[in-house]
């Protein structure tokens, strides 16, 4: 038989901001149930920590368990080899993988591989965009007036914004209405179009017509709603419209 290697276990809590000292539940009681689901026996089995005995589970200890406090201190927790029923009792914690999580250094290490080559291949896309895609691209992720900055600063901010946010910038260059949410974006920046009301309205700022076009629902992107009403049947004509006098 091959002999089991026992060997020292790292823990660490799962919240970004990691208090100096946390305690972990130790044992079941009705103000924190500490339960396993046994699988095999359809029984919700009760845990308790105590490193005097062989087990984590209730049914399995004598009546002389000494609970001891579990501790992660700065976000940490180190287990010995020797202390096998700490390991186990953390196994079966219902709070495993949601308040804290054993420390795995491959899984670590090919989680920050596929955040790498996400970011470098978003970098390779925008280093590769042309000219008119890259102008399409900064005006929806960056925002604002981008006449002001040359062809190195778009280029510059582009290449940055892909690498510290590949995903956002890698569904915008892969959005099949990249080219028609740009220009949607244009129509604002020509003041074809403007926000008013705490950008709750959009208004028409045509020489003709200052009329409201519609209202924003709450929590909604106004670009977005623009674009959406702009394609249905009583906003093509002015899609049409508004398109003829951009390219003026």
């Amino acid at each position: 038989m091959k002999k089991e290697i026992f060997t020292a276990k790292a823990y660490r809590l799962k919240n970004d901001s990691a208090p100096l000292n946390y305690m972990l539940s130790s044992h079941n009681s009705s103000r924190s149930p500490l339960l396993y689901f046994d699988e095999d026996t359809g029984v919700n089995r009760p845990l308790r920590y105590a490193r005097n005995q062989k087990s984590p589970f209730v049914d399995e200890q004598d009546g002389n368990a000494i609970l001891e406090p579990i501790v992660f201190e700065d976000g940490m927790l180190v287990v010995e080899k020797a202390n096998q029923v700490l390991q186990q009792f953390l196994y079966y914690h219902p709070s495993r993988d949601r308040v804290f999580e054993e420390v795995d250094n491959e899984r670590d290490a090919s989680e920050d591989v596929e955040i790498l080559e996400m970011e470098l291949n978003a970098q390779i896309v925008a280093k590769e965009l042309s000219f008119e895609k890259l102008l399409s691209v900064s005006r929806i992720l960056l925002g604002g007036s981008i006449d002001r900055l040359s062809t190195p600063e778009l280029k510059r901010d582009i290449l940055l914004f892909a690498k510290y946010n590949p995903e956002d910038f890698m569904e915008v260059v892969n959005d099949p209405d990249l080219e028609f949410g740009d220009e949607v974006r244009q129509f604002f920046d020509e003041k074809l179009l403007s926000l008013r009301n705490n950008n709750k309205d959009v208004y028409f700022n045509l020489k003709g017509n200052k009329k409201k076009m519609l209202t924003v629902p709450f929590g909604e992107d106004p670009y977005h709603v623009v674009g959406s009403y702009l394609k249905t049947d009583d906003g093509i004509d002015i899609y049409q419209g508004l398109s003829k006098l951009l390219n003026k």
